[in-house]
């Protein structure tokens, strides 16, 4: 399956080509031909003799970049004289900065921002310091915490190259929340270490957010953590997939006419992703669910199971399969991976339920190409924004975060899941919700806010 052009690998491609000739309308033909995708074509100067002309476009990857760029330095009379990449060019200096909320312009105004003034707020606090809350930046904030050993799908890549995606985090936690958030990316992997640093670091905000932190031992780590500190600790990896898949697997059972407690739902994945899906699901009133690993279908009498496994084991699987996936797979109504790409085809989604709903979540490359699954199964999902149905955690953290601040909340339970799932679902209306659109856009507009208020109050004890 050969992907498409994606914005991800945008770049811009300096070019001077002769004035009055045809050079100009060549350019987009060799960006085509090579496979790329114009989406801008600027002239940036120009001259008697010559035109400087910015062409942007997509490409697949960075080697198709390198492709596209000498297609367009083969066309005649082109000169390629400088070559950008856009989503380097954006992340240049980092994506989030720090803004002071007043004007400091002259003497009276430092001295209330800072001292002698800030002293009197500090005795404040210290004699309640539960007005940490109202009076400093806490009520608002949130710990983006990593340690870089599973960032994204590129594995233990180490704090300074974890960077980039906390900055994103933060800028989205932002965007769609109001919610400032700050990366803290943690020089160990060392379980104790993590857990001790993120807890002397906790009394300056209001909620902490673990990320890209590798299983088994994020389990552990936020075990720990809740356990220790007063305010709510959410590992977006586990819960914020589940809500997502939760919303969406909710929205393709109203598609096809089925209810979640009467389906026969498999999974592959038992990671930080599939341990947590698997428990919303079940938290949530699924019945029905066999789960699969790299080692085969998880029950009871497998040998070698860890706490998570054996967690698994024992509130799945009720009637012990021993097959493998493909075997597990047939009759079922819902697939749900979140995995390894290609361990499914065409004939295994065939030989599930009719109106089958599957959600091949392992990004880039799925557990089944999406094509080929939408050739049998009523609804299809991916991790991949270059088809319908995009199983996307924005959907959920912000949101979540916003209504946890609102409520000040301590903790942050199953129920709560439950709820921002029910929210996010709830955003698709009846007349909106077909087997193309059962999860909303990360630009809906009222979605955040929806989550946010299920969420305060579920964790305010105001949810049904």
């Amino acid at each position: 399956m050969v992907a498409a052009p994606s914005v991800s690998y945008s770049i811009t491609v300096r070019l001077v080509v002769p004035a009055g000739g045809a050079g100009v309308s060549q350019l987009t033909h060799a960006v085509e031909g090579a496979g790329g995708l114009v989406t801008a074509l600027d002239v940036s100067a120009s001259g008697a003799d010559s035109l400087q002309i910015d062409v942007t476009c997509a490409a697949r990857d960075t080697t198709h970049a390198d492709d596209i760029v000498a297609a367009l330095d083969s066309v005649d009379g082109v000169d390629v004289h400088k070559v950008s990449d856009r989503t380097f060019l954006m992340h240049l200096g980092g994506t989030i900065e720090m803004a002071s909320k007043h004007p400091i312009r002259n003497r009276d105004e430092l001295s209330m921002v800072y001292t002698p003034g800030v002293a009197r707020v500090c005795l404040a606090i210290a004699r309640n310091p539960d007005d940490a809350r109202r009076l400093t930046i806490k009520r608002n904030s949130v710990a983006v915490v990593t340690d870089g050993s599973a960032v994204l799908g590129l594995g233990n890549l180490g704090p300074a190259a974890a960077l980039p995606v906390m900055e994103g985090k933060a800028a989205l936690f932002k965007r769609f929340a109001g919610i400032d958030a700050w990366p803290l990316c943690l020089d160990t992997q060392d379980v104790d270490e993590i857990v001790r640093t993120v807890q002397v670091l906790a009394p300056g905000f209001a909620g902490i957010n673990l990320e890209d932190i590798s299983a088994p031992r994020c389990f552990t780590i936020e075990a720990r953590l809740r356990e220790l500190l007063d305010i709510p600790v959410f590992h977006d990896d586990q819960h914020g997939t589940a809500i997502v898949v939760l919303a969406a697997l909710t929205n393709a059972l109203r598609v096809v006419g089925k209810e979640l407690a009467q389906v026969r739902i498999v999974m592959s994945g038992a990671g930080a992703a599939g341990t947590a899906v698997v428990r919303l699901l079940v938290e949530a009133g699924a019945k029905d669910v066999v789960v699969a690993d790299v080692d085969g279908v998880i029950h009871a009498e497998r040998a070698g199971l860890d706490p998570s496994l054996r967690w698994i084991a024992e509130h799945t699987n009720a009637a012990s399969f021993t097959g493998s996936l493909k075997e597990a797979v047939r009759g079922a109504d819902v697939f749900i991976g979140v995995s390894a790409p290609d361990l499914l085809n065409g004939d295994d989604i065939a030989a599930m339920e009719t109106d089958a709903v599957v959600f091949a979540l392992a990004n880039p490359d799925p557990e089944v190409d999406p094509a080929v699954a939408r050739q049998h199964a009523a609804v299809v999902a991916t991790g991949r924004s270059d088809y319908p149905n995009q199983i996307n955690n924005v959907l959920a953290f912000p949101g979540v975060f916003r209504g946890l601040l609102d409520a000040a909340a301590s903790t942050i339970e199953s129920p709560l899941l439950v709820a921002a799932a029910h929210a996010i679902a709830s955003s698709v209306s009846d007349t909106e919700l077909n087997a193309n659109y059962v999860i909303p856009s990360v630009f809906h507009e009222d979605v955040h806010k929806a989550v946010a208020a299920a969420v305060k109050d579920a964790a305010s004890g105001r949810g049904r």
